[in-house]
């Protein structure tokens, strides 16, 4: 029976200071290193060991594996990544004080940018081609902002042309990413409709194990830590990637 694991990374620097981060690539914090070899850990408490790892560009989810397999003695696995993993690009939100933002626009509006499932922030203007992570890909896949129905469209042909083949081939597989990335893989998995998967919030470093059949069919899913996982959604109910 596949395997798929998800993994949210641990706490970054920009969501201890409040700020919308999405495609901005800022690292863990302590407290982010720490939730990340604690899901390594109840990986090797619960026999849930991984044979190949996915993760996006992002130095936050990258890092978040790199901690979390040596705490299950699994850094010698194959490892693949790609920019469909991201988090939502938050568009010109990006880097702005969550605070300040709902001063200057309005609760209701931000609320609309940060929960609605089809509306999108601000456009954000910028030169991907700077940055050797995206400089390879086509510019008209490169977003200047996203709603999570976005993050779906561009999510799921690597769901089906990367992940799939490694479940198919037998692997345990582990997705280390983002809130809003594995909410849509979630959303994918489970049949949540869009109202559903607004409401699901991802806990970090909680692994989050799917038992699929060979169709790629739900069977089952759940936390190898229900009530760390309770607590951790409840405390990152209000972060935005």
């Amino acid at each position: 029976m596949p395997t798929l694991i998800l993994l949210r990374h641990g706490q970054s620097t920009w969501n201890l200071e409040n700020l919308f981060t999405g495609w901005e690539d800022v690292d863990l914090t302590e407290k982010g290193k720490a939730e990340a070899v604690r899901g390594g850990e109840l990986l090797l408490e619960h026999d849930c060991l991984p044979t190949v790892l996915h993760t996006s560009l992002q130095k936050r989810a990258i890092r978040t594996a790199e901690l979390a397999l040596p705490a299950c003695d699994r850094s010698w696995i194959p490892v693949r990544r790609s920019w469909r993993l991201n988090e939502r690009h938050y568009g010109a939100l990006q880097g702005k004080d969550k605070k300040a933002t709902t001063a200057q626009y309005g609760a209701d509006q931000v609320k609309i940018w940060r929960r609605s499932f089809d509306v999108r922030p601000p456009d954000l203007e910028w030169d991907a081609s700077a940055d050797p992570k995206y400089a390879g890909l086509p510019l008209d896949v490169i977003p200047k902002a996203e709603c999570l129905a976005d993050v779906i469209a561009r999510m799921l042909p690597y769901w089906y042309d990367g992940i799939v083949p490694d479940l198919v081939a037998g692997h345990v597989t582990l997705v280390a990413a983002h809130g809003n990335s594995l909410r849509a893989l979630a959303m994918h998995l489970e049949g949540l409709t869009p109202d559903e998967v607004l409401e699901l919030n991802i806990p970090t470093g909680q692994p989050r194990v799917y038992e699929l059949d060979d169709r790629m069919r739900l069977q089952s899913w759940r936390y190898l830590d229900p009530a760390g996982a309770a607590a951790a959604a409840d405390a990152v109910s209000g972060q935005a990637g």
